[in-house]
Order: C-alpha cells, then structure tokens, then sequence
C-alpha cells in the first residue's frame, strides 16, 4: 500500500484554517492584504503538490522530532483521521511559497513519504 493511500484528507480545509492563515499572513502584510489572501484562497481550487516540492518551495526546515504538533499529526495519520489540506501564498518578490497554514501537518506527511502528493489551496 502506498503512502498516499494511507494518509486521508478532507476535501476542503477546515474553518479554523483560515483565522490561523490570517493570523501569520498578517505577520507578514498589512490587514487589508492578509485578509484579501484569505478570501482567494477560501475560493481557490485544490490542488495536489509533493511534500518535498513544497519544503524546497519554502524554504522552510523540517520541524524536529520532538514537537508535540508534529507528533499529534503523525498520530492522526496512523489512526487514519483526515487532515486539512493546506492553505499556501505564492511570494513572487522572494520567489518562495508560504504556508499560510499547514506547516505541522507538511512537516508529518513529510516523515512518511517525501514524495506524497498534499491538497493545497495556493493563491
């Protein structure tokens, strides 16, 4: 059985994914900004990207073993519990992509299969 099969997802994210996107987005833009991004991504489409292209996309670094969010992810993924599809902005001006939301769960499918395709919400 491949890696794909097992870990489940829902086939839209969940509500809370979006307070938490606006949340770290408006670390980074301004308000209005931010709040503009939610509202594409919440009519964007989904879409399938490897776990391994959206780490090098990032630029971001594997979270370690130790982090409790990181754990509770891999625990859903055993258990068979779907997760929320993650919410991505494409910043153009640093030629990077940032997790909006979903970086715990990247980080657990990542420690299954690198090459794991995640649905994605990507404006």
């Amino acid at each position: 059985m491949k890696n794909e099969d097992v870990i489940k997802w829902f086939e839209e994210p969940e509500e809370h994914d979006y307070p938490a996107a606006f949340s770290y987005l408006s670390l980074i833009y301004e308000n209005a900004k931010a709040q503009e991004l939610i509202t594409k991504l919440r009519e964007a489409k989904i879409t399938f990207f490897k776990s391994k292209d959206i780490f090098r996309a990032s630029a971001l670094s594997l979270l370690g073993n130790n982090n409790s969010h990181l754990e509770s992810n891999r625990k859903k993924i055993k258990d068979k519990v779907p997760l929320s599809p993650l919410l991505l902005v494409r910043d153009s001006a640093n030629g990077k992509v940032i997790i909006a939301d979903g970086y715990h769960r990247l980080c657990a499918v990542y420690s299954f299969d690198e090459d794991v395709e995640i649905p994605c919400k990507i404006v």
